[in-house]
C-alpha cells in the first residue's frame, strides 16, 4: 500500500506515518510537496478545511497511490479570540474524500495582533519562542499546552479519524 502525504513539514509527516503504520504495517510513504490553493495563513475553519483537502486532491491525480493525505493547520476568530484550528483530508484513488478536523485552543492577543496583520503563524511563533522552525516539532499547540500535546500528536488525533472513517466506509460497503 503507498500513502501519500502532502507536504515535507516534519511533525504532519510523524503523524502520517505513526499511525497509518499502525493500521497498514506494509504502507510506503512518498512526501509531495504540493499547494493548499488558500492562504499562507488560513484565517478560519472553512479556510483550514478547504486547504487540507485541496493538498489531498491533488496528490490523487494521475497517482497509483491507494490514498493522500492533507493536513493544513490555521486559525479561527470566534468572539474575539484567535484559536488555532487544524485539519485532514483522505483522499483515496477513487475519488472519495474523509474530512476531520482537531484540537484548538486560544492564542495571545499579541500573536492574535500580528495574524490578522497579514503574519504566518509560525514564523510569529519562531519569534515568540526564540526558535526556528517551530512548526516542524510542537508548534503552536505545544507552546501554548505545555508540551502536554504537540503539532504530530494533534495531527495522529486527525489521522485516526480520517483512517477510522474511510475503514467504515470499506466496512459498511461489503
Amino acid at each position: 500500500m503507498k500513502i501519500l502525504i502532502g507536504t515535507n513539514n516534519r511533525a504532519k509527516t510523524k503523524a502520517v506515518q505513526s499511525i497509518s503504520s499502525i493500521y497498514y504495517p506494509n504502507a510506503s510513504f512518498v512526501n509531495k510537496e504540493v499547494p493548499s490553493l488558500v492562504s499562507n495563513q488560513p484565517m478560519s475553519n472553512e479556510e483550514t478545511r478547504q486547504g487540507a483537502i485541496n493538498r489531498a486532491k491533488q496528490l490523487m491525480v494521475q497517482a497509483d497511490a491507494h490514498f493522500g493525505i492533507g493536513l493544513e493547520g490555521g486559525v479561527q476568530e470566534i468572539d474575539g479570540t484567535m484559536y488555532i484550528c487544524n485539519w485532514g483530508a483522505l483522499a483515496t484513488n477513487d475519488g472519495e474524500v474523509y474530512t476531520a478536523t482537531g484540537a484548538g485552543v486560544p492564542l495571545p492577543e499579541e500573536i492574535a495582533i500580528q495574524l490578522r496583520e497579514g503574519a504566518e503563524l509560525g514564523p510569529v511563533m519562531d519569534v515568540y519562542t526564540n526558535k526556528n522552525d517551530i512548526r516542524h516539532d510542537e508548534g503552536a499547540i505545544g507552546v501554548f499546552t505545555n508540551s502536554y500535546v504537540k503539532r504530530s500528536d494533534m495531527f495522529e488525533h486527525i489521522m485516526l479519524l480520517l483512517i477510522g472513517q474511510y475503514e467504515l466506509s470499506i466496512k459498511m460497503r461489503k
